[in-house]
């Protein structure tokens, strides 16, 4: 089985329309095999991102790492007024979000392949990520670690862990060096955010 984070050129695509709703804004994606959370948006992402809606500001600079078909970075973009830059090592989900991206004139950002920071050039005030945990804890570590280095000076970073696929002991291991913020829980998933100073 080919997981989401592969780019399998043998899988066949199958187009399907998923639709999400905050507050007054209404969004329709294309979603397709081969990405994350094909059928439905995932409740980790939809928690996470709307721990952040709560928490952020307008008019921020964002990534979107580990984008899928885009939906949190093109949420984030219309609602918060932010440039928002979506990227994903997977090529067919880099696809979607361009597509996505069309749909929204109101959309200030870019959608691009990278292997987690590998391409990443500028600063954000902003990373936030809903990593892939099957790719391992050390992966995630490196995703977690390595965004003070791409964050702005009191940037933050949110990301989302289920509590079975080790969020309390990542947290943990975490607070030894970073202070680690518990944004909002619900049915088993934490978000958690942990600023630059």
């Amino acid at each position: 089985m080919s997981h989401y984070f592969e780019n399998d050129l043998n899988l066949k695509s199958e187009i399907r329309e998923i639709n999400y709703k905050y507050e007054s804004s209404f969004f329709i994606f294309y979603s397709d095999n081969g990405v994350f959370s094909k059928k439905n948006i995932d409740y980790g992402s939809k928690l996470l991102l709307e721990s952040y809606l709560k928490e952020e500001e307008e008019n921020k600079k964002v990534l979107d790492l580990g984008c899928g078909y885009g939906f949190i970075g093109i949420v984030i973009s219309i609602v918060k007024k932010s440039n928002v830059d979506l990227i994903d090592i997977n090529k067919r989900a880099v696809h979607l979000t361009n597509r996505n991206i069309k749909r929204y004139k109101e959309f200030n950002g870019k959608a691009f392949i990278s292997d987690a920071y590998e391409n990443i050039t500028d600063k954000y005030d902003t990373i936030i990520t809903n990593p892939p945990i099957r790719v391992g804890k050390e992966k995630l570590l490196e995703i977690i670690n390595g965004s003070f280095e791409h964050l702005n000076k009191n940037g933050s970073l949110y990301f989302v862990i289920r509590k079975d696929q080790g969020a309390l002991s990542i947290k943990k291991g975490l607070e030894e060096t970073k202070k680690v913020e518990l944004i909002s829980k619900s049915k088993g998933y934490f978000v958690f955010k942990i600023k630059k100073v």
